[in-house]
């Protein structure tokens, strides 16, 4: 198949070439009729907005502009979104719909309590879910994401450790980890070591074990891991954690592998970030921000930051502030609740909220469960689908869990795992994760969650077996790819480094304007 041929316009059938928005308006006329108005003075002066040269636009040619765009953009509407740790899974409706309802999309958080108990009562029912599923004694509802519910969970282990006064200033991250967890780690204050993986992509639990002493306030494990494999030592883990008298924080974004299989509080987990906006529908949140409540044990929910919904014997649901956190403590806490503060202005996301609970109580707790079944058959599908074509580092560990691993190992001709992705975008698939995790050399990282079918599966495979025949035999021409994209591959080098950011308008002549069949390759 040859490069596509040149057109006049630009455009090549229905993908048409679109420029920018100052190439298409004016700036000395707008869609909109204005009566002609004498000068105001202006009483803001020097600050006073003056000519700031946005172009003038139609209706039509703003629909337009927009629309061409979003047909030049990749979306799960469109197909399957390989990307491993990040779940993007299609969004079913229902939960857009009712998170859409006016009692839920219209309020506003400085409302009157009695007036939102519907919004209360779905945040508090979601709360209890929440909590069942994991295994935990309680939860923190207000961070926002994930990083957001790292470092939730990291402030409720730094409050119970001051409590007991206890100044300890390490925190342990296995490789397999995901790169927030030392981040936010770093963040906190605390000086962060790295605790090897064995070949088998596991934590190494001797040499966790060896580490563990006085100085260590906790260890953040992903579990499962970014290599997309479980931690069958977890147990373990935690009780030489334990015993050594700091805390285990699990990084919870891939509880999609695992929803109602396991219980991370019957591992000895002490506190886990679930996003919603990846578990629960709305991946990466859409629409909105996204969400990440901490689930917490015994030992670290008395800590949990404030405001809290609580459920009174007269079924109301009260959103706990400080002005009434003694007298809710005494009654949920036994008068130990020692908050280590707030997270947020208000109480966190009503719209995740509403659609992770839809999705919740649409699928139930066995639909729950066939969710990890299925997106952990899918990707053990693609492992063993393509790993007599990529190097599968993992392999023979066993099954893997949501996500297969492949390495560039095997590549001819200097081909690598960039013109795999670029080639992908050529056969109508959004590329895989690139690169990461760091313990895999040209690492792609693969994700089907449970949303795809078997022939949405074998369609990704057949492209990227065909793809991976050819980086083995050497064929030079991968490295062209994307050859039929609306834009041909960047220098990201060049423009990560040196991003043009500002729009100079042409000379008047329209020296330097590109042709056509430039705009088309370009």
């Amino acid at each position: 198949m040859g490069d596509a041929p040149v057109t006049t316009t630009g455009n090549r059938a229905l993908m048409l070439e679109e420029p920018l928005l100052f190439e298409i308006g004016s700036t000395d006329r707008t869609g909109v009729d204005f009566e002609t108005t004498a000068p105001a003075a202006a009483g803001l002066g020097a600050l006073a907005r003056g000519d700031i040269g946005l172009p003038g636009l139609t209706e039509p040619e703003a629909v337009r502009h927009y629309t061409r765009l979003s047909r030049q953009n990749y979306a799960i509407d469109l197909g399957l979104f390989p990307l491993g740790s990040c779940t993007m899974k299609h969004n079913p409706r229902l939960n857009e719909k009712l998170a859409r309802l006016p009692g839920f999309a219209d309020i506003h958080p400085l409302a009157p309590r009695e007036t939102v108990q519907g919004a209360l009562q779905l945040i508090n029912e979601l709360a209890v879910w929440l909590i069942r599923l994991t295994g935990m004694h309680g939860v923190a509802m207000t961070p926002k994401a994930g990083a957001h519910g790292e470092l939730c969970g990291l402030l409720c282990i730094r409050a119970a450790l001051e409590a007991r006064g206890d100044a300890r200033q390490v925190v342990l991250v296995p490789e397999s980890a995901h790169g927030t967890n030392p981040a936010t780690a770093a963040f906190c204050g605390y000086r962060v070591e790295n605790i090897p993986a064995t070949e088998a992509g596991r934590v190494d639990l001797e040499a966790l074990k060896a580490r563990l002493g006085p100085d260590v306030a906790a260890v953040m494990i992903t579990n499962p891991n970014t290599c997309g494999l479980f931690e069958p030592q977890m147990r373990e883990i935690s009780d030489a954690v334990h015993a050594a008298g700091a805390f285990v924080y699990c990084d919870g974004a891939n509880f999609n592998a695992i929803v109602g299989k396991v219980r991370p509080g019957d591992l000895g987990v002490d506190a886990m970030h679930i996003n919603l906006h990846k578990t629960f529908s709305t991946p990466h949140g859409g629409g909105g921000p996204g969400s990440g409540p901490v689930v917490l044990s015994e030992a670290l929910s008395a800590f949990a930051p404030l405001p809290y919904t609580a459920r009174t014997a007269d079924g109301v649901v009260h959103l706990v502030e400080e002005e009434d956190a003694e007298r809710f403590s005494q009654e949920h806490f036994g008068g130990q609740l020692q908050s280590f503060g707030r997270m947020v202005a208000f109480h966190g996301q009503m719209g995740m909220f509403t659609r992770a609970l839809s999705y919740i109580l649409s699928h139930g707790a066995d639909g729950l469960r066939q969710v990890a079944e299925d997106a952990v058959l899918n990707a053990n599908y693609i492992l063993r689908s393509l790993e007599d074509v990529l190097d599968a580092p993992f392999a023979k560990s066993g099954p893997c869990m949501h996500e297969a691993i492949f390495s560039d190992r095997g590549f001819a001709g200097g081909l690598s795992t960039i013109d795999v992705a670029k080639a992908l975008i050529d056969e109508g698939f959004h590329p895989m994760t690139m690169y990461f995790p760091l313990v895999v050399h040209g690492a792609m990282l693969i994700e089907p969650t449970e949303t795809e079918s078997r022939a949405n599966l074998d369609q990704f495979i057949t492209a990227l077996r065909s793809i991976a025949e050819r980086a083995r035999a050497g064929d030079e021409s991968l490295k062209a790819a994307p050859r039929f994209a609306p834009r041909r591959r960047l220098d990201e080098t060049l423009a990560a480094r040196k991003p043009v950011l500002a729009w100079d308008e042409p000379a008047p002549d329209g020296a330097g304007l590109p042709t056509p069949s430039e705009v088309g390759d370009r």
